[in-house]
């Protein structure tokens, strides 16, 4: 029996966000900022015709395109803290991004890879798979999904 081969690739993305988490017990409770790495692995049985399991700029583009649009310098927040969001948008014009849940590292991660990276890339998905995120709230703490 033919062992199988796989091969990953990992892009890295940094951006800077603020979030709060609603009910937390701690400081989270209040609104406050991080600069989050976030690593996209993907993950192919074969290489493309360069020899790549994804060309890089693929992943810088369609990925890191969206990071900037939608997280970079934003708040993020859950739809139920969508008062604050709205202050946030009036007062300071500052984007807000809102997540069907809390705003933690774990849910953010999840979203990521689950919604926006399985729309990103599905024209790729004879090519490809987005196997694992990596998402770092701080350079102590991170997150896998």
């Amino acid at each position: 029996m033919q062992k199988l081969i796989t091969r990953s690739c990992t892009k890295s993305f940094t951006f800077d966000a603020a979030h709060r988490i609603i009910g937390h017990d701690g400081k989270c409770k209040y609104l406050h900022g991080h600069t989050y790495t976030l690593e996209i692995t993907a993950l192919s049985e074969k290489l493309n015709y360069l020899g790549m399991v994804v060309d890089f700029s693929i992943l810088k583009s369609l990925a890191g395109g969206w990071i900037n649009d939608n997280l970079d310098h934003t708040t993020i927040l859950s739809i139920e803290d969508k008062d604050l969001g709205d202050y946030i948008e009036k007062v300071t014009h500052q984007k807000v991004f809102y997540l069907n849940n809390h705003p933690t590292a774990e849910n953010l991660a999840t979203y990521f890879k689950y919604d926006v990276c399985f729309k990103l890339f599905s024209s790729y998905a004879n090519d490809f798979i987005i196997e694992k995120i990596k998402l770092f709230e701080t350079n102590t703490s991170w997150v896998e999904v």
